[in-house]
């Protein structure tokens, strides 16, 4: 049966797409959009309303004085009629007909005085209240206009009569100058809005725009044209950018040493693999203990190259810490049920830890502390202290110790001093390149109290 084929780079790019969390350029356009509308929003209604109240407080003020000019000239004349002594009410337009500005003065027992501007038609008088401050409201009691009414109520000298002073005015005016004002608003405060957004948008956009040259450069990267990211970069991003030319290197020394590890392996098996194939094809009498000692050798190769590669990988983590003490207590329990005949005492800093991770350092120490056991007298001393940002591990014995010439030798592959003890000969070699694969160093010296071999181990502190 023939499967379906998948079309790959539009897999790659379906895949890539459900973990795309949006644009960045438009969630701060966006963001800052919102926050200009709410605040232009309540920054416009608050005005408005300002406004609004200032436009009608001054509205209602010149009927105010309207009406306080109708109250000062108004007196009783001998029929028990008002009329007013002074022009309180020249304005031309309480003269003529539903000019929509309009006066009345009513009375208890005593027939309205309206402007002729009523013509036919009379202000409403309620009853319910009485009005001895000024008293201002809307009416509509005109079905073809709505008006704005400012009354109160007088007692003239020489009248018993309680009479109420009404001016009115269409609303019409008033109505208009508000929706002119807010015309006005809605306009300034639209075209202000898009002005800020479009200046949002452009900020956004040159402001980000430095993160565009980032990509074109990783791209520039990834297709073998650049080796590092070498833009000048604004200082928000030269940070970013510097973590990632550090990150760029970091993989190329990794890279190249797992390069270099695959050939050394390579080249180390090489020998032996060419000793086996010569016995096979000459069918060498003596076949199985060449192939025997070649797999030997091979084994410890193989051995020594993981031992490197698995102390590589972990050292990439930046939060790696190991605390010294238990490793060391782990690592004497077990030796010590290896050669229960040795005495191993633990001393000097007990909360001393290393930027190491805990399988690589306990491997290190129970090689150092292993080859003591083997090779010493029956005695094995521990120190660990702590000098500035290192921390040293001493580990002494009682035994024959290595002859200064021969100390650095000691470190190669397969090295040994005592051919007749098991063992691979790689257990120092281990711990030199794992302590230098974490920034550390293992050095060989005489021990000065037990006298026999002391072995110095250096790493980097944690904290």
């Amino acid at each position: 049966m023939k499967l379906p084929t998948l079309n790959w780079p539009r897999f790659r790019r379906r895949r890539a797409g459900k973990r795309n969390t949006g644009s960045l350029t438009r969630r701060m356009i966006g963001v800052s959009a919102l926050w200009i509308v709410l605040l232009l929003g309540l920054g416009g209604y608050t005005l408005d309303r300002f406004l609004v109240s200032a436009i009608t407080t001054n509205f209602d003020a010149q009927l105010e004085n309207v009406l306080t000019g109708m109250i000062s000239s108004a007196e009783i004349g001998p029929d028990g009629e008002v009329f007013f002594t002074r022009n309180a009410v020249a304005d031309q337009r309480f003269l003529e007909p539903y000019s929509g500005l309009y006066y009345q003065v009513s009375g208890a027992g005593a027939e309205p005085f309206p402007s002729r501007s009523l013509w036919d038609r009379q202000l409403r008088v309620g009853s319910a209240h009485t009005d001895n401050n000024i008293h201002t409201y809307d009416s509509t009691e005109f079905p073809d206009e709505t008006l704005r009414i400012v009354e109160r109520d007088v007692r003239l000298p020489a009248s018993q009569t309680r009479w109420r002073f009404q001016v009115a005015q269409s609303r019409d005016s008033l109505d208009e100058q508000i929706g002119v004002l807010r015309r006005t608003m809605v306009r300034s405060f639209g075209i202000l809005g898009l002005g800020l957004i479009v200046l949002a948008a452009l900020q956004a956009v040159y402001g980000l725009w430095p993160l565009r040259k980032v990509r074109r450069e990783i791209a520039a990267i990834r297709s073998g044209n650049k080796a590092r990211v070498d833009e000048r970069l604004p200082r928000e991003i030269a940070p970013m950018v510097e973590e990632l030319n550090q990150l760029l290197e970091h993989n190329e020394v990794q890279a190249e040493e797992a390069r270099r590890h695959a050939g050394n392996l390579a080249h180390a098996l090489k020998t032996p693999l060419t000793v086996i194939t010569n016995a096979a094809t000459a069918k060498a009498e003596d076949l199985g203990p060449t192939v025997i000692r070649e797999a030997t050798t091979m084994r410890r190769q193989v051995d020594h190259h993981l031992a490197r590669a698995r102390a590589i990988g972990r050292r990439s983590s930046a939060q790696a810490r190991a605390p010294v003490r238990p490793s060391l207590e782990a690592v004497e329990r077990a030796v010590s049920r290896l050669y229960d005949n040795v005495t191993i005492d633990l001393a000097g800093d007990r909360k001393a830890a290393v930027r190491v991770e805990r399988q690589d350092l306990d491997e290190m120490l129970g090689n150092l502390i292993e080859n003591a056991a083997k090779y010493g007298g029956g005695r094995v001393f521990v120190t660990v202290s702590k000098a500035d940002d290192m921390v040293e591990i001493e580990v002494e014995d009682d035994g024959r110790g290595i002859p200064e010439e021969e100390r650095v030798s000691i470190f190669d592959r397969g090295a040994r001093l005592d051919t007749g003890k098991p063992g691979t000969g790689l257990g120092l070699a281990i711990v030199r390149d794992v302590a230098q694969i974490y920034g550390g160093t293992v050095v060989l010296e005489e021990s000065e109290d037990l006298g026999g071999l002391l072995a110095r181990l250096k790493l980097p502190a944690s904290g």
